[in-house]
């Protein structure tokens, strides 16, 4: 497999990158250790200096194929964010017709 460093310029691709964002969050639902979120954060910046369009999947925690809204990735897609200095859109489905949507709308 290719290292992100072969990757060259990346104008007008783009770039699914699989994080493991499965961080944990109190009873209120905060963040209580982003480390894994900072460890993301250079690559997702490495592929956006190169031009890349980037989609960044991830999970929390084990909901049991249900849709479960103390599961909900918002708290991380607002930290991830605040860390690149961007603004973070959390589609409201992994694989559905709004995530095709927001693939085809990046810029």
């Amino acid at each position: 497999m290719e290292s992100i460093e072969k990757l060259g310029d990346l104008t007008g691709k783009t770039a699914l990158v699989r994080c493991d964002l499965n961080v944990p969050l109190n009873e209120k639902g905060e963040i209580t250790d982003d480390r894994r979120i900072r460890e993301a954060v250079p690559t997702i910046k490495d592929l956006l200096s190169r031009g890349a369009k980037v989609i960044v999947t991830a999970h929390l925690g084990r909901p049991g194929g249900k849709a479960d809204p103390a599961f909900s990735l918002a708290p991380v897609a607002q930290r991830l964010s605040e860390l690149l200095g961007a603004p973070v859109i959390l589609a409201k489905d992994a694989a559905g017709e709004d995530s095709k949507k927001l693939a085809k709308e990046l810029k």
